[in-house]
């Protein structure tokens, strides 16, 4: 799993992919799908784990050369759907609904965010 967080609302459903593998087009199609939700402006800011697949000239070009970030390690599950369905269940459920920031004035990414709207 390969997810794009906007730092400033937090929400981690911007953009995500979910594949067999961990070849560049994993963190590339979580970041196509943040870029086309967001369309953000020139210049923006990009951080990554310091996985490979972040470090491939194709990744860097569509990120415009971002700085690193902290990577997080997987969990394991016993097949593949058991994972997405996780996956979906807290990003979807906990992390962008239910988790509340301090830095967000103690609200959930999802209301933080319709404040902003």
């Amino acid at each position: 799993m390969a997810g794009v967080l906007d730092r400033c609302t937090r929400p981690v459903v911007i953009g995500w992919a979910f594949e067999d593998t961990l070849a560049a087009t994993l963190p590339l199609a979580a970041l196509d799908m943040a870029l086309k939700q967001r369309q953000p402006p020139v210049g923006l800011v990009h951080h990554s784990d310091r996985g490979v697949q972040y470090d491939s000239a194709a990744y860097r070009q569509r990120a415009a050369g971002g700085r690193h970030s902290k990577h997080e390690p997987p969990l394991p599950f016993a097949t593949r759907a058991q994972a997405c369905a996780a996956i979906f269940e807290w990003n979807e459920v906990f992390y962008n609904r239910t988790r509340f920031y301090s830095a967000l004035g103690f609200k959930s990414p999802v209301d933080f965010e319709t404040q902003l709207n």
